[in-house]
């Protein structure tokens, strides 16, 4: 472990849980529907670490878990902080939109009956703040009229771009970025990209979550790599370069999933989140099961990376099979 890291610390989550109270079917009882369990990680300055992972993993969740934009039926427990000082809900909410900026995921959060300049600028008036408007909108392409367009008159891209402006309006220190560059052409995803490097180089910290492990890997110093609802994996980005530098079975079927490894995908489904175990939630999937992996799975720590794998050091030293159960 790079014990460096932990003096540049921007972001700080530890054994992070977030479960949805719900009613069981045909019944008054209430039960709880775990999205999150012991999720840990950190975002540094300086650093782009990028949360990967497919759809249902609970990458959203943890974005709107740092804003406190959950709903009442959801229980959190864990601990975040932010610059060192534990982050509470009402800290947060403070802090969004000043130090701290989400770029969701959803365009629909945009005030429908508001147009976009004026979210944008968020009832500021005075001339730095709209020539700082109009030079993000000549950056990322959008012509000065979409300053009076509503958001129902914007497409897709047009509409992330505006979500995208507002976050970088008032120079955060971290920005939690949801699936930022879905629905862009390359090109333009690619400059996005390059502008959080470049944030990031300039002593701030990202926070990119996207399901394009392939695009993260082009700007991230770290992946973290999600599957139902934890981390199974914390690596430099440097060691994607091979899949015998990874650690965890789920993220070396990842690597061999990407165009150019042979696009080979992983048979079986992520679990959904009703339906989780006890034990490592890859392990039907997984060719090295074994009886341990039915027992408790802790983060281990293996290189300059973490694995939730009870046997990834066998694995990666070609000595363990398995036996099959």
């Amino acid at each position: 472990m790079d014990v460096g890291r932990l003096d540049r610390e921007i972001l700080k989550i530890r054994n992070l849980t977030v479960s949805f109270i719900q009613y069981e079917k045909n019944t008054f009882h209430k039960s709880a529907l775990p999205v999150i369990s012991d999720l840990g990680m950190t975002v540094c300055e300086g650093d782009v670490t990028a949360v990967v992972g497919s759809s249902g993993s609970g990458k959203s969740v943890l974005a709107h878990a740092l804003f406190g934009l959950l709903p009442q039926n959801t229980f959190v427990d864990g601990e975040i902080s932010y610059s060192g000082r534990t982050l509470q809900p009402d800290g947060a909410a403070l802090l969004r939109g000043r130090e701290i900026a989400l770029i969701p995921q959803g365009v629909n959060c945009l005030d429908p009956l508001m147009k976009a300049g004026k979210q944008i600028l968020n009832g500021k008036r005075d001339r730095l703040s709209v020539l700082r408007m109009r030079e993000l909108f000549e950056k990322y392409g959008l012509a000065q009229e979409v300053e009076r367009q509503y958001p129902s008159e914007l497409s897709g891209g047009m509409a992330r771009r505006v979500l995208l402006i507002t976050a970088l309006m008032n120079r955060p220190k971290l920005i939690v970025a949801d699936e930022p560059t879905t629905g862009m052409e390359e090109a333009l995803a690619k400059t996005v990209l390059a502008d959080f490097r470049d944030f990031a180089d300039e002593g701030n910290g990202v926070l990119l979550i996207t399901h394009d492990l392939r695009m993260a890997l082009t700007v991230a110093d770290r992946i973290v790599v999600f599957y139902a609802g934890t981390v199974v994996e914390d690596a430099p980005a440097d060691d994607f370069a091979s899949e015998e530098l990874l650690r965890h079975p789920y993220t070396k079927a990842l690597w061999r999933a990407m165009p150019e490894h042979g696009f080979s995908a992983e048979p079986g489904v992520q679990p959904y989140a009703g339906e989780r175990k006890k034990g490592c939630l890859f392990a039907p999937r997984c060719p090295y099961r074994a009886t341990a992996c039915g027992g408790e799975i802790p983060m281990v720590f293996v290189r300059e990376g973490r694995a939730r794998c009870v046997r990834c050091e066998e694995i990666n030293q070609n000595v363990w099979r398995g036996d099959g159960e």
